[in-house]
């Protein structure tokens, strides 16, 4: 059956003349729902749901939006809208719960990850065209599947020590070459950031600072670039109050879970994308 335009999406005469302000506004973001095969409400209900889902993991984690909001959204809208959104609503939580943790964060534990961290971005770039993503995504996903899962299952002990500022300046860097690469800059620090000796809090300072400074960067970019189109505009309309009503929840639960119960949900979570990265390379 022909979609869109040439269907009419299976509304009536009557609902056309009616003209509901949400068709008229997300007729063109999702395709489904041109279709006819998923309501307007429900297209509607499925960026909100996905936002507030992605927010609270957000808020309670510092990270994860697009973990969570990515396989909602992609069944009502396009990717390219998807991956636009997900910028627009990981920046937007990461900002809202910065007060949560900003008294904590000093300049010297957070800046040997974040400035190299923005260097490695066009490193990343420009190893696009000269290496299979493909491979890239393996080799990523099998280092956070195996090594999360290591120490998911070890017995707690001291934080590493080993190599200071110096390795920390390079795990940032790797951190930004793989997000200019395949888009995951956040991984490596949150994972390093798990085997210093540091409290949820003090953890959370550098990878949430990280995460926040190379997602506005690449946000940015996009904006430059002309990909703030309209069906993503209209998607934020709604995506954004929601992200920050599941951010604000997320941070209340931050607030009262423990430390390992903390470093366990970090882990998880990297466990999460290293299995989507195996999928992808797959």
């Amino acid at each position: 059956m022909a979609c869109g335009a040439e269907g009419g999406g299976g509304w009536s005469g009557a609902q056309k003349r009616r003209g509901s302000f949400h068709v008229q506004v997300f007729l063109r973001v999702a395709p489904l729902a041109r279709c006819g095969r998923v309501s307007h409400i429900a297209v509607l209900a499925g960026i909100a749901a996905g936002a507030m889902a992605g927010g609270f993991v957000s808020g309670f984690t510092g990270f994860g939006t697009a973990l969570t909001a990515i396989g909602v959204w992609l069944q009502i809208m396009p990717p390219g809208v998807v991956a636009m959104l997900v910028l627009i609503c990981s920046v937007a939580s990461q900002a809202s719960s910065m007060p949560a943790v900003f008294h904590a964060i000093e300049a010297r534990r957070v800046l040997p990850f974040v400035l190299p961290g923005i260097l490695g971005v066009p490193v990343g770039a420009w190893l696009l065209a000269h290496l299979d993503p493909v491979w890239v995504r393996l080799g990523v996903g099998v280092l956070l599947v195996g090594y999360s899962s290591f120490l998911l299952l070890r017995r707690p002990r001291a934080g590493v020590e080993w190599g200071g500022r110096a390795a920390d300046s390079a795990v940032g860097f790797a951190g930004g070459v793989l997000g200019g690469l395949i888009g995951l800059s956040g991984a490596l620090p949150t994972l390093w950031a798990t085997l210093r000796d540091w409290n949820k809090l003090e953890s959370r300072t550098v990878f949430q600072s990280f995460n926040l400074t190379i997602g506005a960067l690449a946000l940015a970019t996009h904006v430059w670039s002309g990909m703030l189109t309209g069906p993503v505009l209209r998607a934020s309309v709604v995506a954004l109050p929601a992200v920050f009503f599941g951010t604000w929840l997320g941070v209340r639960a931050w607030y009262r879970v423990g430390e390992r119960g903390f470093r366990t949900a970090i882990l998880l979570l990297l466990m999460l994308s290293g299995a989507l990265l195996l999928g992808a390379a797959a």
